[in-house]
C-alpha cells in the first residue's frame, strides 16, 4: 500500500529542486512557491492550496527546510490573519490579502485589547462608522505587538451600539500607514518595549476591507484567537547555510520580526535553565531544590506532550478545540513554577540585573521574575481559559452576566 506522505514528499523534492534558486529574490521565490500551490497545500484550491490534508503543510515546510529552501513568512500574518481571512471571507477580501499575506509583501498585526476592555474583548468601545465608501475608526487599541511596521491590522470594532454588546461587533483590514493612525511603544517593567497602543482619529477603511458578515464579528474573532492559543512563536531565526539573496533576506526578515520576541523565553520561566542554575549554585544535594528541578521537568514534559497532542489534531484535520487552552493554562503554570524555583536557587540574588557580576545567569534571572506574570495574561488571560475550558470542554453553566443581553448602549461602563 503507498505511503500518502512518503508519496508527497517524493513529489514536493522533485518540484524543490527544480524550482528553488537561492538567488532569487525572497519575493519572487515565495511567489513561485504560492503559484504552484504549496505554500499551504491543506489550503482549498480556489485559495492556492490543493486540498490536501492539514499534515501535507508540515510534509512540505519539511522538505524545503531539508533542502535549504525558504518557506512562508514567521509571525501573524500567516498565522493569524491569513486563516482568518479563508475561514470568514468574502471572496473579495481573499483575493485582496491571501496571496500577498503568503509572500511576505504585507504585514500585520492584531488590534483586540482595548484599556478599557480588559479580558472583556465584547465590551469594546472603539468605533467604526459607515460613511459612504468607508468606515471612520475612533478609539485605542493596546497590547499590539507589530503596529509599528505593520501593513494592516486585524481590527475589531463597534459597528452597532443598540445591540448585546457580542453582536455590535466588525472585523476589519485596517490600513496602518494612514494620517489616522498613531502607534506608541509601550515601555515594559523589564526593560523591552515589544508591545504598542494604537489611537485612531477618524481612521479610514474601505468598505470592502470587511471580514465577514457585518454585525459578524465576534465570531471572527474567536476564529483568530483560537488560532492564536496555538500559534507558538518562533523564539530564534531560521538559518539557511545556502547562501544567495532569498536566503539572506529570509533571515533578515525573520530577524527583524523576532526582535519583538527576544524576552519570550524569559516570559516562560526558563524552565530549561533551571538544572544548571542549579548545579551553577552548587545546590544540587538540596532536597528542596531537587523537588523543584524534578517537578519542573516533568510539568515541562507533559506540556509538550499537549503541543504534540494539539499538532497531531491538526494534522488529522481538526478545528483548534479545547487543546489551545490547556496548553495555555499550563505554560502559565510551567513558567510560574520555573520562577519560584529560579527564586528558590538565587535567594536575594536574583534581584540583580544587568551586568552585575553578582547576578545569576548573568542578569537573565532577574528578567525571567519580572516577565513570568505576562505569560499568565498574553493571549487570554489564565481566568478566560478556565471559563473556556469549563463551558466549552466540561459543559459547564455559563457564569452570570447582566450586559448578556441588553443593548451595549445601556450597560453601564467605565467613564
Amino acid at each position: 500500500m503507498t505511503d500518502p506522505r512518503a508519496e508527497l514528499t517524493e513529489h514536493v523534492a522533485a518540484w524543490v529542486a527544480e524550482a528553488w534558486d537561492r538567488d532569487l529574490a525572497l519575493v519572487e521565490w515565495r511567489r513561485r512557491l504560492v503559484d504552484a500551490r504549496w505554500a499551504v497545500p491543506s489550503w482549498p484550491a480556489r485559495w492556492f492550496g490543493r486540498d490536501l490534508p492539514a499534515w501535507a503543510d508540515d510534509v512540505v515546510h519539511d522538505v524545503l527546510r531539508r533542502a535549504g529552501a525558504v518557506g512562508l513568512p514567521v509571525g501573524g500574518g500567516v498565522a493569524l490573519a491569513a486563516p482568518t481571512i479563508l475561514t470568514h471571507g468574502p471572496d473579495d477580501v481573499r483575493e485582496r490579502f491571501l496571496a500577498p499575506t503568503l509572500t511576505g509583501e504585507i504585514t500585520w498585526c492584531q488590534l483586540f485589547s482595548e484599556p478599557g476592555a480588559g479580558s472583556d474583548l465584547a465590551g469594546l468601545t472603539t468605533t467604526a462608522v459607515r460613511d459612504g465608501d468607508r468606515w471612520i475608526v475612533n478609539g485605542q487599541k493596546v497590547w499590539n505587538t507589530s503596529a509599528h511596521h505593520a501593513d494592516f491590522g486585524i481590527l475589531v470594532a463597534r459597528t452597532n451600539w443598540d445591540v448585546p454588546k457580542h453582536r455590535g461587533l466588525s472585523y476589519f483590514a485596517l490600513p496602518m500607514k494612514q494620517p489616522g493612525v498613531e502607534v506608541r511603544p509601550l515601555r515594559q517593567m523589564n526593560f523591552h518595549a515589544s508591545f504598542n497602543e494604537v489611537f485612531m482619529t477618524d481612521a479610514e477603511i474601505p468598505t470592502d476591507h470587511l471580514i465577514g458578515a457585518e454585525g459578524g464579528g465576534w465570531a471572527v474573532a474567536l476564529t483568530t484567537l483560537a488560532f492564536e492559543r496555538r500559534f507558538g512563536v518562533m523564539m530564534s531565526s531560521p538559518r539557511f547555510g545556502g547562501g544567495g539573496r532569498a536566503n539572506a533576506e529570509a533571515e533578515a526578515e525573520a530577524d527583524e520580526h523576532l526582535r519583538t520576541y527576544s524576552w519570550y523565553p524569559q516570559r516562560a520561566g526558563r524552565a530549561d535553565l533551571v538544572a544548571p542554575h542549579a548545579s551553577a549554585a552548587g545546590v544540587t544535594e538540596d532536597p528542596l531544590v531537587r523537588q523543584g528541578v524534578a517537578a519542573v521537568t516533568a510539568r515541562q514534559r507533559v506540556s509538550g506532550w499537549t503541543a504534540e497532542r494539539a499538532k497531531a489534531a491538526r494534522a488529522l484535520g481538526r478545528p483548534p478545540g479545547a487543546e489551545g487552552s490547556i496548553g495555555k493554562l499550563a505554560l502559565s503554570a510551567l513558567a510560574r513554577e520555573a520562577g519560584a524555583l529560579h527564586t528558590l536557587i538565587g535567594g536575594a540574588h536574583a534581584m540583580l540585573a544587568g551586568d552585575d557580576p553578582a547576578a545569576p545567569l548573568d542578569g537573565v534571572l532577574a528578567e525571567i521574575l519580572i516577565s513570568v506574570p505576562g505569560q499568565s495574561i498574553a493571549g487570554g488571560t489564565d481566568e478566560i481559559q478556565h471559563n473556556i475550558l469549563g463551558e466549552k470542554a466540561l459543559g459547564l453553566p455559563r457564569d452570570p452576566s447582566v450586559d448578556r443581553d441588553l443593548p451595549f448602549r445601556a450597560v453601564p461602563r467605565n467613564a
